[in-house]
């Protein structure tokens, strides 16, 4: 009879006694990038692709920087128009306190018209 062959899938071990780990094709191409053996070996086959990742993350932080201004634009005109809003009422209160009866009468008392201090009469025509 034939010998059995080993079938088991166990990882194999390496000399310090811990499995070895096999690196696919993504460990392998990022070690190349990470290393920096993509440029040195001088193969420039990904260097369009290195140029779209750059573009796109420029077009990333511009963004950014862009949306960050339009913050900032969109709460000093809140803070603008809070005090604008503050204004208005203010100015509304004061218009209110002077347009009083009592209030109107002091200031025209000093121009020497006095208030009324007859009721008011009702004249009645009939008609024909």
């Amino acid at each position: 009879m034939s010998e059995k062959k080993n079938i088991s899938r166990k990882p194999k071990k390496s000399s310090a006694g811990m499995p070895r780990i096999k690196t696919g094709s993504l460990g392998k191409t990022t070690k190349g990038i990470l290393g920096g053996e993509m440029l040195s070996v001088g193969t420039f086959r990904f260097f369009p692709f290195l140029i779209y990742i750059a573009f796109l993350a420029f077009i990333y932080i511009a963004s950014n920087y862009y949306a960050e201004a339009r913050i900032r634009d969109i709460n000093h005109l809140r803070k603008e128009m809070k005090e604008i809003n503050y204004e208005y009422i203010t100015g509304k209160s004061k218009l209110e306190e002077l347009s009083k009866q009592s209030q109107l009468a002091k200031k025209l008392e000093n121009q020497g018209i006095k208030e009324s201090t007859k009721p008011v009469k009702t004249i009645r025509v009939a008609k024909d």
